[in-house]
């Protein structure tokens, strides 16, 4: 029996998502708990990776197991073994052919800037944009000039590698909002690159102080190449919102 779970974390203290050998991200967490359930080792899939401090509200996983009580049931014992800052928020069975990552057709995730000093609480969840202001109108229209099909190669960070594996991704949406001394980014799209779209908020950022305009963010797009000039921004502003099948 193959169950399809979503799951939602504050990343601030895991690894990321991925198994680590520390022990210490959050698909280790919820494989012990798995583990302990069912009383034999058990191994999930997630639908992708998140770094380490990345938040998820809509993180999907699917292991396999027999299970014989209801989903509710399932949940509650596994939030009685995870800790506070994992949440399973659902359950259910789903055919052997599903699979939480190769199956996905998009996902949607948010950035968080804000502007000033943001209290303690906010802080852990926001990119504090200290040196004021930004412009947002310039913002989106950067923004609107990496909308579509495109090599993204230029706004992943590889670890060295020269390319991330299929860089051509399709961009649906990437829409600014303010509220107050908010300004959420969504971003949406059939798939992400290794930190692209905290690269893309990076980016976004350095056009709101006038440091880039949205013709460069059109030409280092064009060029496929990483540049100093684009910033990976602070993991702690991602949050995985969510992932479509």
């Amino acid at each position: 029996m193959r169950w399809k779970c979503t799951c939602a974390y504050d990343g601030t203290d895991f690894d990321g998502w991925q198994r680590q050998p520390s022990g210490g991200a959050v698909q280790n967490h919820i494989e012990a708990a798995l583990t302990q359930i069912f009383d034999r080792p058990l191994q999930l899939h997630g639908s992708g990776r998140t770094d380490a401090g990345v938040h998820a509200r809509g993180q999907c996983f699917h292991f396999d197991a027999e299970w014989l009580h209801e989903p509710e049931k399932l949940i509650r014992a596994l939030h009685s073994i995870l800790p506070t800052s994992i949440r399973i928020k659902s359950a259910k069975s789903v055919s052997d052919d599903f699979h939480a990552r190769f199956s996905v057709s998009g996902k949607r995730y948010l950035y968080n800037y804000y502007l000033g000093r943001a209290d303690p609480v906010d802080d852990r969840y926001v990119w504090a944009c200290r040196d004021l202001p930004l412009d947002l109108k310039e913002m989106q229209v950067a923004a609107d000039r990496l909308l579509g099909t495109h090599d993204f190669s230029a706004y992943s960070a590889t670890h060295g590698k020269e390319n991330d594996p299929n860089p051509v991704k399709t961009v649906s949406r990437l829409q600014l909002k303010q509220r107050g001394k908010f300004i959420r980014l969504d971003a949406e799209g059939s798939g992400f690159l290794y930190r692209m779209v905290r690269s893309i908020a990076g980016a976004l950022y350095a056009v709101g102080r006038g440091r880039l305009t949205p013709d460069d963010i059109a030409e280092i797009l064009e060029s496929k190449k990483r540049t100093h000039r684009i910033v990976t921004a602070p993991a702690k502003g991602l949050f995985l919102d969510k992932v479509f099948y």
